[in-house]
């Protein structure tokens, strides 16, 4: 279960890479890949297994100018589908 104290990376099966055709980030994965927007695309950069839900949160509230809660709302959400899907794991 993630959790804002949780430490999250991407899971080994996974790869962030910049598309420079594009100019956006693509998260790869086993026969697949989705194009990521940049909200996305910032929280996974930061998703590194050093740092806290709770960090990356008020980083990302901080940088785009919004509350802590709603920015925390939708950090959680799309994490927990991430998760789901296999792409990020808990670091012990």
């Amino acid at each position: 279960m993630i959790s804002v104290e949780s430490k999250l990376r991407l899971a080994s099966k996974a790869r962030l890479r910049f598309d420079k055709k594009s100019s956006r980030y693509m998260l790869l994965y086993p026969e697949r890949g989705l194009v990521l927007n940049g909200t996305a695309a910032d929280v996974l950069q930061r998703c590194t297994g050093e740092r806290t839900v709770q960090s990356i949160v008020e980083e990302l509230a901080t940088r785009y100018g919004h509350e802590v809660p709603a920015v925390e709302k939708e950090v959680m959400d799309f994490l927990r589908t991430m998760a789901d899907r296999g792409l990020v794991q808990s670091v012990a």
